[in-house]
């Protein structure tokens, strides 16, 4: 796990240098840099294979093919065995050298070799061409910027922001998508003229301009099994080679254990690949409703694993609430991220690399939304007095709770987008803003709002008459890969710490997209053939239990603890010198939630994210 950052075009050794060291997080280790004339690569190196001799940029026997990237090559050993049958000479041990030498024989075909997660930057110096590629999933970041003819690239914007004359503009048709999903969706990034390069595709620059190609994508043609056993069989061997091929490390390795179903069985397969007992590590609340730490040792002591456990206190959350600004240098409204920084900074007194249980939500339809998506069906078979009149009048009297998914909390979400569409419904659930509350909010509103057509663009080339087979495709290429895998990605390389996802291998994801429905939501039970597989092998009360994401209890905070921070940054003088939000509307949600009157926690979450974003990373 590295930073890379590079540019292509004009600029100098001490452009390079700046750009760089603005990843030192992300690669404590080591730093290098290759320069080829208008060709600046740099380097920041966290070592996790072939410590000693596996620096980066590596190039080919005769340096004609220089390569760095960020991430890990799972297949890189197998790799490394059939370039040398072609005759090549390798001068170390490590999965990027393989890359150029598997360019020499395939040339642009080389990413579809790679089984991992990764963001590369290659240099083919007889064609002077620049090729950035990224991953299937998107699991590693990659930004980029053309300016006057110089192709700039990193793994986080800070490093493009070093460029010289880079401004800081705010890109509105990025904010106002930043309003409504609470990130930032691919292709956009929240500065002007900076692009994140879309997953499963890379990018070919020469002679001053780029094109795009996609190299993968999930494809919804592979026919399953026909039995439910046959499936479990096949994901049983699937899953049991993710996770041990992401066990290959030169350096300390753990497993994120939250208790839930998904890194419980990350743990187990970990566990049963190896010969003593793994580390494992989970995050406690003082919070009743929010903590799972019991259930995290219920799992620890079944599979026999030694087990880590920290505690989320308000002191320690309000300090990762200010440190977070200086990580994410795009606003990010997970308040996830707050423990997951804390897990990974403590977590990394043992362990330089962590598995966790990242996608298995995604894959198998394990979020409530998608429960929620078949009661909606009933409810819009509901007499029109009692569904749009009755039942909301009901709910809307129903008092504010902070407890951690209260029935208020969700029966007010279940009730907004009625209008809409499913797929766009879905958004309103758990989004922030609708467009028509961003036009009130905004001082300058957009003529037109991107969100809703964005949802549609990625779901254009899916043909499948199955709802939940594209709704799980657009949660994989939406919020997995621009929510969760970001916010796991900042807050790992904040302390310089390597995550990894076997959900996410790309053979077990095309896996679970085919499936048929029912064998993943069956009736109303999330995850039917992910509980039938690790049925006996883990206690029932963890298989059966209601999911619990990892949240933090922001609805009661936002009252008290972080009361200074929101006072400060929702204050009409900060609102009118800030010239974005209308100051009257953003008083009327905060002083609502504050008399309890209603439960803005995600809208103002998003905002007050916004806002340190903003005071950090604007000028």
């Amino acid at each position: 796990m590295c930073g890379i950052a590079g540019f292509v075009g004009k600029g100098n050794e001490e452009v390079i240098r700046a750009m760089t060291n603005t990843l030192s997080h992300r690669g404590p280790d080591d730093e290098n840099y290759y320069i080829d004339g208008e060709t600046h690569f740099g380097f920041r190196r966290l070592s996790i294979i072939d410590v000693v001799s596996g620096r980066q940029p590596i190039s080919n026997e005769d340096g004609t093919v220089v390569v760095m990237f960020n991430g890990e090559i799972y297949n890189y050993q197998a790799l490394q065995k059939e370039v040398q049958a072609l005759g090549h000479h390798l001068k170390t041990k490590s999965d990027t050298e393989v890359i150029a030498h598997l360019y020499e024989e395939v040339g642009e075909k080389v990413f579809e070799k790679l089984q991992g997660m990764f963001a590369i930057a290659l240099w083919d110096k007889k064609k002077r061409q620049l090729l950035l590629a990224r991953d299937r999933l998107g699991k590693k970041p990659l930004y980029y910027s053309l300016r006057n003819g110089t192709l700039i690239f990193g793994s986080e914007p800070k490093a493009l922001l070093k460029y010289p004359d880079f401004k800081r503009s705010i890109n509105q048709d990025a904010l106002s998508l930043y309003l409504g999903y609470e990130f930032v969706p691919t292709p956009y990034s929240i500065y002007e003229n900076i692009h994140k390069l879309e997953e499963g595709s890379f990018l070919r620059f020469a002679n001053g301009s780029y094109d795009i190609k996609r190299y993968w994508d999930i494809t919804l043609e592979d026919k399953p099994e026909k039995t439910l056993q046959e499936n479990i069989k096949k994901l049983d061997t699937l899953l049991g080679d993710a996770v041990a091929s992401r066990l290959v490390s030169d350096v300390p390795l753990g497993v994120y254990l939250s208790g839930g179903l998904d890194s419980s069985t990350i743990a187990w397969y970990a566990q049963k690949a190896s010969k003593r007992p793994i580390n494992t590590f989970s995050i406690a609340f003082d919070e009743k409703s929010y903590d799972e730490s019991a259930y995290a040792r219920m799992v620890a002591g079944h599979i026999g694993s030694y087990h880590h456990e920290e505690r989320l206190t308000i002191t320690r959350a309000l300090d990762m609430v200010e440190k977070s600004a200086s990580f994410f240098d795009e606003p990010l409204a997970d308040a996830s991220l707050l423990p997951t920084m804390l897990l990974a900074q403590f977590s990394r007194k043992h362990v330089t690399v962590a598995l966790g249980g990242d996608g298995g939500d995604e894959l198998f339809l394990g979020y409530p939304n998608f429960r929620a998506h078949k009661l909606q069906n009933i409810y819009r078979r509901f007499p029109s007095i009692l569904g749009k009149n009755i039942i909301p009048w009901l709910v809307s009297r129903l008092p504010s709770s902070d407890d951690y998914f209260s029935f208020p909390f969700k029966a007010k979400r279940f009730l907004r987008g009625q209008n809409e569409e499913p797929l766009i419904q879905d958004l309103f659930w758990r989004g922030s803003f609708s467009p028509d509350e961003k036009r009130a909010l905004l001082l300058h509103p957009l003529a037109k709002d991107l969100s809703l057509e964005l949802i549609r663009e990625r779901l254009s080339g899916i043909y499948s008459n199955d709802f939940f087979q594209k709704l799980s495709y657009l949660y994989l290429k939406q919020y997995l890969m621009d929510d969760v895998m970001v916010k796991v990605d900042r807050a790992s390389m904040a302390f310089s710490q390597e995550m990894r996802a076997p959900f996410l291998d790309y053979r077990v994801v095309e896996f679970a997209a085919n499936l048929p429905t029912s064998f993943k939501l069956h009736n109303s039970e999330e995850k039917y053939i992910l509980k039938k597989l690790m049925a006996g092998r883990l206690p029932a009360g963890i298989i059966n239990r209601p999911k619990k994401g990892f949240g933090v209890p922001v609805s009661a905070w936002l009252r008290k603890e972080l009361r200074p921070l929101c006072e400060e940054f929702f204050s009409k003088s900060y609102l009118e010198k800030q010239g974005i939000f209308q100051p009257k509307i953003v008083e009327h949600l905060y002083r609502g939630h504050l008399k309890r009157r209603a439960d803005h926690r995600k809208e103002l979450w998003t905002l007050l994210t916004f806002q340190l974003w903003y005071n950090k990373w604007s000028r």
